[in-house]
């Protein structure tokens, strides 16, 4: 019997020749991440033990991404805090605000994080690096333990294979693809457990998806609770993977005869455009169930969907019009990288001929109403990568999700729109 890509990379993490679900393992990661939210707390509670350095100061990426306009005292003292954590560390891949980008985007963009990788990072959206064929798990506060010896414990995660069966039609996207998936396992449709597993996507659409399309289905799972998402990597992205690696890396694949927990099948042909309803990414409906609701605040960006491919899709739509009267749209680019393709093909101007906000790159108003926050009674229709109860200001408020195209078309309009019933776009 073989193993799945997650056994195998978990196994060569821990120098071992195999391992197998339910185990309990100590893997050594390839890289970890900390976000700016982690960062000085977690110099705080290492001085407190004693503890002056960090495992391997060549294995750490630290990032400012979540407050990076600092709109308050306690963000700037943060701030500071984070610099001199930095620097008392000797940490040298310190990206602070401005200066790098999202941190679910950015380890990939930068080459930190490559197929095959094993990876540890205090936040839960760090599953975004199974889009490159990287295993990432998500530590919480256990990141402190990590950055102390290298290493925590883990389980060895069952594996859910999903393949992708057909293609999605004009106006519908991967993002549609992520909310239908995670409603179908919540709802019993898939009639399987999904906690702590790790969602493997497969079939020929992936072999078609690139980087930036893959991102959406690996972020938006790790919000119902699974362990995380993994994409085998396909030649082109392990190419341009070795274009601006930092290190020698080998991508992993599963087995032909890996044993899975499930098999579950999606069929791409008659998916329509998702929306989900305030409270929960998994409350996905098929768009023609909100058409019309109106909309007082458009969001396109967050870990998400603000890779380049993702403001292409906006651009395309808002092209030559105008953002409603009544409806604000605001823009956040995944990473500084993102922001200058934008402005060097023209994408920021046609947002800004539009109407829309461009924010600073990184998290946006998804990162706990950091920015451009919602009153009570304001409806918001996102991209981002949550939509729980006061996510994005006013727990009075209420956020729908949504694709890119679905997000720029509503925004024109005024009001939840299908972004099919405009054929000419897709044209």
């Amino acid at each position: 019997m073989g193993y799945t890509a997650t056994e195998k990379i978990i196994a060569r993490a821990c120098g071992r020749a195999a391992v197998r679900p339910g185990e309990v393992v100590y893997p050594s990661p390839d890289q970890v991440i900390v976000h700016d939210g982690y960062i000085a707390n977690s110099r705080q509670t290492l001085d407190e033990l004693g503890i002056t350095e960090v495992f391997d100061r060549d294995r750490v990426l630290l990032v400012v991404d979540h407050a990076v306009t600092y709109s308050n005292l306690i963000q700037a003292e943060r701030g500071a805090a984070i610099r001199r954590a930095v620097k008392h560390w000797g940490v040298r891949d310190f990206y602070d605000a401005g200066r790098g980008g999202q941190g679910h985007v950015l380890p990939m963009e930068q080459g930190y994080v490559l197929p095959g990788d094993f990876v540890f990072a205090n936040d839960m959206h760090s599953s975004n690096n199974g889009a490159v064929g990287a295993l990432a798990m998500r530590t919480g506060t256990e990141i402190i333990c990590v950055l102390a010896t290298g290493t925590m414990w883990i389980e060895v995660p069952r594996t859910i294979l999903v393949t992708l069966d057909g293609r999605l039609q004009p106006g519908v996207f991967p993002r549609d693809i992520g909310f239908k998936v995670a409603r179908d396992f919540t709802n019993g449709t898939y009639g399987c457990d999904w906690d702590y597993r790790v969602i493997e996507f497969a079939g020929e659409a992936i072999d078609r998806m690139s980087v930036d399309e893959r991102v959406p289905l690996c972020n938006t799972l790790t919000e119902i609770g699974t362990a995380t998402a993994f994409f085998a990597p396909s030649p082109a992205i392990v190419a341009e993977a070795r274009i601006v690696a930092r290190r020698p890396f080998e991508p992993v694949y599963s087995d032909p005869d890996a044993e899975y927990e499930a098999r579950l099948t999606l069929d791409l042909d008659s998916l329509a455009p998702q929306v989900s309803l305030p409270g929960s990414p998994d409350n996905a409906v098929d768009i023609a169930t909100v058409v019309g609701q109106p909309v007082d605040h458009a969001q396109i960006g967050s870990c998400g969907s603000s890779m380049y491919e993702d403001m292409e899709v906006a651009g395309h739509v808002l092209r030559g019009r105008k953002v409603s009267p009544g409806t604000r749209l605001y823009v956040t680019p995944g990473t500084v990288d993102i922001t200058k393709r934008m402005t060097a093909s023209g994408l920021m101007q046609v947002f800004q001929d539009a109407g829309a906000m461009i924010l600073p790159p990184g998290c946006g108003p998804c990162a706990g109403g950091q920015m451009a926050q919602l009153a009570a009674g304001e409806v918001s229709l996102s991209t981002g990568a949550t939509n729980g109860r006061g996510r994005m200001g006013s727990p009075e408020s209420s956020i729908y999700l949504a694709s890119p195209a679905t997000v720029a078309l509503s925004a024109i309009t005024g009001r939840i729109t299908d972004p099919r019933s405009e054929k000419q776009l897709w044209a």
